[in-house]
C-alpha cells in the first residue's frame, strides 16, 4: 500500500496524457499528409496525361509507383516519430538497425531483388498499367507496378500478385499494331479463284467500314490442303487490342457471303462401314 501511496499519480497521468496527445497528433498528421500527398500525385500525373506529355498507361504506372514510395516513406517517418515520443533515440535505433540489417542481409536478398527488378521494369518501359501481358505463366492486364510486386488481373477476374524477382520474361501484347488472322476452308469441288475474289471483296468492304483496321485485310491465298477442305488464309493489321473483334467480324461476314454464292464450307464427316459376316 505504501508503494501506491508514494506514487505520483498526477505526474503519471499527466505524462500519459501528453504521450497520448502526441500519438494522436502524429496519427492525424500521418493521415492528413498521406491524403494530401496522394491527391497531389494523382493531379500531377493527370495534368501530364492531359498535356500528352506521357501516355495514359505510363502515367498510371508512374503514379502507382509514386504512391508506393510515398506510403513507404510516411510509414518510416511515422515509426521514427513514435519511438521519439516514447523517449527512444531514433538515431541510435537506426544505427543498431544497421547492424541487425547486416546480419539479416542475406535473408533480405529477395526483397532487394524485387526492388531492383521493379526499377529496371520501369526504366526500360517493359510494361505499363493497362498493358495486356504474359508474365511468369500468368496472362492478363497490368493493374499496378510497385517496388516489390506487380499486380496482373486475369481474364477470369483473379488478381495475381507477382514478386518482381519472378518476372524473368515479359511478353507484352500491347505494343504496336496486332495481327488478325483468319483461315477459311472451302470444298475441293469449289473454284479457288472465284472464292479468293469473293473473299477479297469482303475484305475491302470491311476495311472501309472498320476504322480499327490499320492494313488489309488481304487474301494471301491457299495456305494448306486439308483432309476434306482447302484452307485459304486472310491477314490484317489492327489497332492494339482489336484483333479478336476484327477476326470475329471477318468470319461472320465471310460465312454469309460464301453461303450467298453457294460455296460450301465443309466440315469433317465420319463414315461408318459395317462388315457383314457370312
Amino acid at each position: 500500500m505504501d508503494f501506491f501511496q508514494n506514487v505520483d499519480w498526477s505526474s503519471i497521468l499527466k505524462d500519459t496524457g501528453i504521450i497520448l496527445l502526441k500519438l494522436i497528433g502524429i496519427i492525424a498528421a500521418f493521415l492528413i499528409v498521406k491524403a494530401i500527398g496522394r491527391r497531389v500525385i494523382k493531379k500531377m500525373f493527370q495534368r501530364l496525361q492531359a498535356r500528352h506529355s506521357i501516355s495514359t498507361g505510363r502515367a498510371l504506372t508512374l503514379q502507382s509507383l509514386s504512391l508506393n514510395v510515398l506510403s513507404y516513406t510516411l510509414i518510416f517517418i511515422f515509426i521514427v516519430m513514435v519511438f521519439e515520443v516514447f523517449g527512444y533515440n531514433a538515431t541510435a535505433l537506426l544505427a543498431g538497425a544497421g547492424v541487425v540489417g547486416l546480419a539479416i542481409g542475406f535473408g533480405a536478398q529477395g526483397l532487394v531483388s524485387d526492388v531492383v527488378t521493379g526499377f529496371f521494369l520501369l526504366l526500360e518501359k517493359q510494361i505499363d498499367v493497362e498493358d495486356y501481358v504474359t508474365i511468369a505463366g500468368f496472362e492478363g492486364i497490368v493493374e499496378q507496378v510497385g517496388l516489390r510486386t506487380t499486380q496482373i488481373r486475369g481474364f477470369d477476374g483473379t488478381l495475381h500478385y507477382l514478386p518482381n524477382r519472378q518476372i524473368i520474361n515479359v511478353s507484352n501484347h500491347s505494343r504496336g499494331n496486332m495481327r488478325a488472322l483468319v483461315d477459311i476452308g472451302i470444298s475441293y469441288d469449289d473454284d479457288i479463284d472465284q472464292t479468293i475474289a469473293i473473299l477479297q471483296e469482303v475484305c475491302e468492304r470491311i476495311a472501309a467500314e472498320d476504322v480499327s483496321i490499320v492494313d488489309g485485310p488481304n487474301v494471301l491465298g491457299v495456305q494448306a490442303l486439308g483432309a476434306s477442305d482447302i484452307i485459304i488464309r486472310i491477314i490484317a493489321k489492327t489497332e492494339n487490342g482489336q484483333q479478336s473483334a476484327v477476326e470475329r467480324k471477318l468470319r461472320k461476314t465471310i460465312k454469309e457471303q460464301l453461303e450467298a454464292n453457294r460455296i460450301e464450307v465443309p466440315f469433317p464427316h465420319q463414315v461408318s462401314i459395317e462388315k457383314k459376316s457370312n
